[in-house]
């Protein structure tokens, strides 16, 4: 887990955030003076799992370090008991998208797509739960788990992120749609 802040000589966090998501899907805290929305929401569409600001408790930063790497155990535990166990339920199917959860890898038409570790796991329960409709409450609960202190424009804005990775249309969404007033659910059938 890196622990990124936006100011630094050199580089700033949002070009060093960019390069390690190009690289590799390590889990990203940006903890930064930076407190604007603005700020916030350019963290967590960079990629990065969380944002904290400065000053900030010690322990608040201890405890979302842990949740996010207990998460990630959870998630390999998950991938690596299914392989294990014969059952190639491993792989979720869809017509023109493709999620390998023991390599955590998504294909979209055929072709390989880089999601970060949130995007994945929204993707994962969204399609290991086809047309189950959840709010943007319920997504933070199951994905970023209770103690991260968040508030659900996180979840509209890795939807959005999602969306323009693994959506032909992401203005017209195939797979993941909106339930207006409530939140959104998937749907992994042929359009009609």
């Amino acid at each position: 887990l890196i622990v990124l802040d936006l100011m630094m000589p050199g580089k700033n966090g949002w070009q060093v955030c960019e390069e390690i998501r190009n690289e590799q899907d390590v889990p990203i805290i940006m903890l930064t003076a930076r407190g604007d929305e603005m700020d916030r929401l350019m963290g967590l569409t960079m990629g990065a799992d969380d944002y904290m600001t400065k000053p900030f408790s010690p322990r608040e930063l201890v405890l979302r370090v842990k949740a996010i790497l207990r998460r990630q155990q959870r998630s390999q535990s998950e991938a690596q008991g299914t392989a294990s166990s014969g059952n190639p339920a491993h792989v979720l199917r869809f017509p023109g998208l493709e999620l390998n959860v023991l390599h955590r890898s998504v294909r979209v038409n055929g072709k390989e797509t880089e999601l970060t570790v949130k995007e994945f796991e929204l993707l994962h329960l969204f399609a290991g739960h086809p047309e189950q409709v959840f709010s943007r409450n319920q997504l933070l609960n199951k994905v970023w788990d209770v103690d991260y202190y968040g508030d659900t424009t996180t979840v509209t804005v890795h939807i959005r992120r999602l969306r323009e990775k693994i959506e032909p249309n992401p203005s017209q969404p195939r797979f993941i749609k909106t339930v207006w007033g409530i939140g959104y659910k998937f749907e992994g059938r042929e359009p009609s």
